[in-house]
Protein backbone atom coordinates (compact mmCIF):
# COMPACT_ATOMS: atom_id res chain seq x y z
CA UNK A 1 0.00 0.00 0.00
CA UNK A 2 1.20 3.57 -0.82
CA UNK A 3 0.88 6.86 1.22
CA UNK A 4 0.95 9.92 -0.10
CA UNK A 5 1.92 13.15 1.68
CA UNK A 6 4.50 13.85 4.83
CA UNK A 7 3.70 10.54 7.21
CA UNK A 8 6.06 11.73 10.14
CA UNK A 9 3.82 13.03 13.05
CA UNK A 10 2.77 16.48 13.35
CA UNK A 11 4.65 16.71 9.87
CA UNK A 12 1.34 18.43 8.02
CA UNK A 13 1.30 20.99 11.56
CA UNK A 14 4.59 21.79 10.72
CA UNK A 15 4.00 22.26 6.96
CA UNK A 16 1.15 24.60 8.08
CA UNK A 17 3.07 26.81 10.15
CA UNK A 18 5.54 27.47 8.08
CA UNK A 19 3.01 28.77 4.90
CA UNK A 20 1.38 30.48 8.29
CA UNK A 21 4.66 32.02 8.50
CA UNK A 22 5.67 32.67 5.12
CA UNK A 23 2.19 34.61 4.11
CA UNK A 24 2.63 36.70 7.87
CA UNK A 25 6.08 37.74 6.51
CA UNK A 26 5.13 38.86 2.54
CA UNK A 27 2.15 40.39 4.30
CA UNK A 28 4.04 42.26 6.39
CA UNK A 29 6.57 43.04 3.97
CA UNK A 30 4.10 44.56 1.50
CA UNK A 31 2.89 46.78 3.92
CA UNK A 32 6.02 48.09 5.16
CA UNK A 33 6.85 48.75 1.46
CA UNK A 34 3.43 50.87 1.22
CA UNK A 35 4.29 52.78 4.30
CA UNK A 36 7.64 53.27 4.14
CA UNK A 37 7.19 54.86 0.26
CA UNK A 38 4.74 56.82 1.60
CA UNK A 39 6.11 57.97 4.74
CA UNK A 40 9.78 58.00 4.68
CA UNK A 41 11.69 55.92 7.41
CA UNK A 42 10.99 58.36 9.93
CA UNK A 43 7.16 58.33 9.50
CA UNK A 44 6.55 54.63 9.87
CA UNK A 45 6.60 52.39 13.15
CA UNK A 46 6.34 48.72 13.44
CA UNK A 47 2.37 49.28 14.82
CA UNK A 48 1.78 50.76 11.44
CA UNK A 49 3.02 47.96 9.62
CA UNK A 50 1.54 45.37 11.91
CA UNK A 51 -1.95 47.15 11.40
CA UNK A 52 -1.93 47.57 7.73
CA UNK A 53 -0.54 43.72 7.59
CA UNK A 54 -3.01 42.59 9.87
CA UNK A 55 -1.02 40.99 12.32
CA UNK A 56 -0.09 41.57 15.60
CA UNK A 57 2.94 44.05 16.71
CA UNK A 58 4.73 40.71 18.15
CA UNK A 59 4.33 39.22 15.17
CA UNK A 60 6.19 41.91 13.77
CA UNK A 61 9.21 42.00 16.49
CA UNK A 62 9.39 38.48 16.31
CA UNK A 63 10.26 38.52 12.82
CA UNK A 64 12.33 41.06 12.11
CA UNK A 65 13.59 42.55 15.58
CA UNK A 66 12.79 46.06 14.71
CA UNK A 67 12.33 48.73 12.12
CA UNK A 68 16.26 48.63 10.54
CA UNK A 69 15.75 45.11 10.12
CA UNK A 70 12.12 45.36 8.96
CA UNK A 71 13.41 48.13 6.10
CA UNK A 72 16.93 46.12 4.96
CA UNK A 73 14.37 42.82 4.31
CA UNK A 74 12.34 44.84 2.57
CA UNK A 75 14.61 46.51 0.03
CA UNK A 76 15.91 42.77 -0.34
CA UNK A 77 12.37 41.68 -1.20
CA UNK A 78 12.72 44.46 -3.77
CA UNK A 79 15.21 43.32 -5.43
CA UNK A 80 14.20 39.76 -5.16
CA UNK A 81 13.71 39.36 -8.71
CA UNK A 82 16.84 40.47 -9.81
CA UNK A 83 18.72 38.17 -7.30
CA UNK A 84 16.79 34.96 -8.83
CA UNK A 85 17.88 36.33 -12.07
CA UNK A 86 21.23 36.82 -10.90
CA UNK A 87 21.33 33.20 -9.20
CA UNK A 88 20.25 31.38 -12.28
CA UNK A 89 22.77 33.59 -14.57
CA UNK A 90 25.61 32.23 -12.83
CA UNK A 91 24.39 28.67 -12.43
CA UNK A 92 24.53 28.30 -16.20
CA UNK A 93 26.70 31.22 -17.81
CA UNK A 94 29.54 28.87 -19.02
CA UNK A 95 27.40 26.29 -20.31
CA UNK A 96 25.50 29.07 -22.52
CA UNK A 97 26.14 29.91 -26.31
CA UNK A 98 25.66 33.32 -27.24
CA UNK A 99 24.94 33.04 -31.21
CA UNK A 100 23.17 36.39 -31.56
CA UNK A 101 24.42 39.05 -29.03
CA UNK A 102 21.77 41.54 -30.34
CA UNK A 103 18.59 39.03 -29.16
CA UNK A 104 20.48 38.41 -25.61
CA UNK A 105 20.80 42.19 -24.88
CA UNK A 106 17.35 42.48 -26.34
CA UNK A 107 16.08 40.20 -23.61
CA UNK A 108 17.77 41.87 -20.94
CA UNK A 109 16.47 45.23 -21.82
CA UNK A 110 13.28 44.75 -21.89
CA UNK A 111 13.43 42.61 -18.77
CA UNK A 112 14.84 45.55 -17.14
CA UNK A 113 12.15 47.99 -18.53
CA UNK A 114 9.72 45.39 -17.07
CA UNK A 115 11.47 45.46 -13.56
CA UNK A 116 11.27 49.59 -13.37
CA UNK A 117 7.89 49.36 -13.74
CA UNK A 118 6.76 46.61 -11.73
CA UNK A 119 9.09 47.11 -8.93
CA UNK A 120 8.06 51.27 -9.04
CA UNK A 121 11.96 51.37 -9.30
CA UNK A 122 11.79 55.34 -9.60
CA UNK A 123 9.45 55.38 -6.43
CA UNK A 124 11.82 53.03 -4.39
CA UNK A 125 14.88 55.07 -6.06
CA UNK A 126 13.64 58.54 -4.55
CA UNK A 127 12.95 56.98 -1.25
CA UNK A 128 16.44 55.50 -1.14
CA UNK A 129 18.23 58.95 -2.19
CA UNK A 130 15.97 60.69 0.69
CA UNK A 131 17.07 58.26 3.04
CA UNK A 132 20.22 57.69 2.39
CA UNK A 133 21.97 61.25 3.68
CA UNK A 134 20.89 60.61 7.48
CA UNK A 135 21.09 56.81 7.34
CA UNK A 136 24.34 55.92 4.55
CA UNK A 137 23.69 52.40 5.35
CA UNK A 138 20.06 52.64 2.97
CA UNK A 139 22.40 53.67 0.14
CA UNK A 140 24.82 51.23 0.93
CA UNK A 141 22.22 48.11 1.48
CA UNK A 142 20.13 49.75 -1.56
CA UNK A 143 23.71 48.97 -4.27
CA UNK A 144 24.25 45.97 -2.57
CA UNK A 145 21.49 43.51 -2.85
CA UNK A 146 20.13 45.54 -6.43
CA UNK A 147 22.97 47.67 -8.60
CA UNK A 148 25.73 46.12 -7.60
CA UNK A 149 24.43 42.14 -8.16
CA UNK A 150 22.62 43.28 -11.32
CA UNK A 151 26.00 45.01 -12.76
CA UNK A 152 28.09 42.30 -12.12
CA UNK A 153 25.87 39.55 -13.51
CA UNK A 154 25.32 41.36 -16.23
CA UNK A 155 29.41 41.76 -16.56
CA UNK A 156 29.92 38.37 -16.55
CA UNK A 157 27.51 37.46 -19.66
CA UNK A 158 28.96 40.13 -21.58
CA UNK A 159 32.38 38.53 -20.01
CA UNK A 160 31.16 35.25 -21.87
CA UNK A 161 30.17 36.93 -24.92
CA UNK A 162 33.84 38.51 -25.68
CA UNK A 163 35.00 34.79 -24.54
CA UNK A 164 32.85 33.16 -27.05
CA UNK A 165 34.51 36.03 -29.63
CA UNK A 166 31.02 37.43 -30.41
CA UNK A 167 31.65 40.68 -28.50
CA UNK A 168 34.61 42.72 -28.57
CA UNK A 169 34.21 43.77 -24.93
CA UNK A 170 37.52 43.16 -23.18
CA UNK A 171 36.49 45.32 -20.12
CA UNK A 172 32.95 43.73 -19.03
CA UNK A 173 32.49 45.30 -16.56
CA UNK A 174 32.64 49.27 -17.81
CA UNK A 175 30.40 47.79 -20.51
CA UNK A 176 27.64 47.05 -18.12
CA UNK A 177 27.43 49.98 -16.62
CA UNK A 178 27.48 51.91 -19.86
CA UNK A 179 24.54 49.80 -20.85
CA UNK A 180 22.69 50.35 -18.51
CA UNK A 181 23.41 53.90 -18.45
CA UNK A 182 21.69 53.70 -21.90
CA UNK A 183 18.49 52.30 -20.70
CA UNK A 184 18.17 54.19 -17.40
CA UNK A 185 18.71 57.60 -18.62
CA UNK A 186 15.26 57.48 -20.76
CA UNK A 187 13.25 54.91 -18.46
CA UNK A 188 14.29 55.29 -14.93
CA UNK A 189 15.78 58.70 -14.22
CA UNK A 190 13.16 61.10 -16.11
CA UNK A 191 10.87 59.38 -13.48
CA UNK A 192 12.76 59.64 -10.94
CA UNK A 193 12.80 63.18 -11.37
CA UNK A 194 9.73 63.34 -12.12
CA UNK A 195 9.98 65.19 -15.31
CA UNK A 196 8.06 62.84 -17.23
CA UNK A 197 5.44 65.44 -17.63
CA UNK A 198 7.98 67.73 -19.02
CA UNK A 199 9.10 64.90 -21.80
CA UNK A 200 5.45 64.48 -23.77
CA UNK A 201 8.04 63.27 -27.20
CA UNK A 202 9.55 60.48 -24.74
CA UNK A 203 10.88 57.38 -26.56
CA UNK A 204 8.38 54.80 -26.09
CA UNK A 205 10.04 51.46 -24.38
CA UNK A 206 10.45 49.38 -27.87
CA UNK A 207 12.61 52.32 -29.07
CA UNK A 208 14.64 53.03 -25.90
CA UNK A 209 15.52 49.20 -25.92
CA UNK A 210 16.37 49.17 -30.15
CA UNK A 211 18.58 51.98 -29.80
CA UNK A 212 20.46 51.14 -26.27
CA UNK A 213 21.35 47.67 -28.18
CA UNK A 214 21.96 48.90 -31.89
CA UNK A 215 24.64 52.05 -29.52
CA UNK A 216 26.21 49.50 -27.52
CA UNK A 217 26.61 46.61 -30.40
CA UNK A 218 28.14 50.08 -32.57
CA UNK A 219 31.00 49.59 -29.56
CA UNK A 220 31.04 46.33 -28.78
CA UNK A 221 30.00 44.24 -31.30
CA UNK A 222 31.96 42.18 -34.01
CA UNK A 223 30.98 42.36 -38.14
CA UNK A 224 28.72 40.25 -38.59
CA UNK A 225 27.59 38.93 -35.02
CA UNK A 226 24.02 39.87 -34.53
CA UNK A 227 24.19 43.48 -35.55
CA UNK A 228 20.59 44.01 -36.13
CA UNK A 229 18.39 43.86 -32.82
CA UNK A 230 15.85 41.15 -32.51
CA UNK A 231 13.46 40.26 -29.80
CA UNK A 232 13.72 37.71 -27.33
CA UNK A 233 11.25 36.28 -25.40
Amino acid sequence: MEFSGNTRPGGGRAARARADAQRSEDAILAAARILFLDGGYDGVNLDQVAEVAGVSRQTVYNRFGGKEALFRATVRRHWAGVMTWSDQVRATIRAVRFPDPAAKLVGIARAFLRFIDDADQAAFTRLVIAESRARPWIGEEFHRFGQALTLETLAEILGAMHEQGVLDCPRPDIAARQFLALINEFSLWPKVMAVGAAQPEAPGPDFIVAEAVATFLCRYGRRGAGAAPADEG
